[in-house]
């Protein structure tokens, strides 16, 4: 989005409510299609940011523009892709801002990639590990999209056996095995740098600790986090009954010199 004003080729993201939302790319002479009617994308192009557009039946869409959530959360994607409190929280760990060089696995459907490099632009990198071929095209088209690719190199390689990059600023790691990277991860961090792991089960976090105190990092720790979303009506407001339960445990440490 090059500013307040919608032009064409930008995405917007079209809101009816928090369970009907869109991601649209604006092209002239076009119609997006919804339950509640069509919306002449004509009639969008020029509208700033945050004004409201009627559908063919009259249903009033909100237009904004994206955030890199809802770039991920639209994504296409084959497997499980990160939440955003997890990501929120693998980003403050990390430490990961404009500049930083980080080294991820795997890339899955490019989703965590997205918001790493969206953080580190606009002279970061990330360099993204993957062992499955079949996923990275994919991956590739969605880190286009969110309009971070230019910051992000791709690689069809098993972390495990080794890292190229030397001297990053932090190791994110979202894969079934972290603690084989872990000395691999010592090797490629610069002296203070950060690793951080996802991981579903806590027998990946036993193993993937025991490997960083082995191979002697510091300020090891473990997290859980929970989102609750909450009803909010007055004389109804509670927590909602239905919610995200356990995700995963976050494992970060810093590299210390030996």
């Amino acid at each position: 989005m090059r500013g307040q004003v919608i032009r064409e080729g930008d995405d917007v993201y079209l809101f009816l409510d928090r369970k009907r939302t869109y991601l649209i790319k604006m092209r002239a002479g076009q119609k997006f299609h919804t339950h509640k009617g069509f919306v002449v994308l004509d009639n969008l192009i020029g509208k700033r940011l945050g004004e409201s557009i009627e559908s063919s039946l009259g249903t009033r869409f909100f237009v904004f523009k994206p955030t890199i959530w809802d770039y991920v959360r639209k994504m296409a994607h084959a497997t499980q892709i990160i939440y955003p409190k997890d990501a929120g929280l693998i980003v403050l760990y990390s430490g990961v801002g404009p500049g930083c060089r980080i080294v991820e696995a795997g890339t899955g459907s490019g989703a965590l990639t997205s918001v790493l490099a969206h953080f580190a632009s606009p002279d970061g990198r990330v360099y993204s590990y993957e062992v499955r071929p079949e996923f990275l095209e994919t991956a590739r088209k969605n880190i286009e999209r969110a309009g971070v690719l230019s910051n992000v190199e791709l690689k069809n390689k098993d972390v495990t056996t080794g890292i190229e990059e030397v001297d990053v600023d932090s190791v994110v790691l979202d894969l079934a095995t972290p603690w084989l990277v872990v000395p691999r991860a010592y090797g490629a961090l610069k002296s203070g740098g950060t690793f951080v792991s996802f991981s579903p089960t806590i027998e990946q976090v036993v193993k993937t600790v025991e490997a960083l105190e082995t191979c002697g990092f510091m300020d090891i720790e473990t997290v859980e986090c929970f989102v609750r979303r909450v009803k909010v009506k007055r004389g109804e407001t509670r927590p909602e009954t239905l919610m995200t339960g356990h995700t995963g445990y976050i494992t970060h440490a810093r590299k210390a010199s030996q």
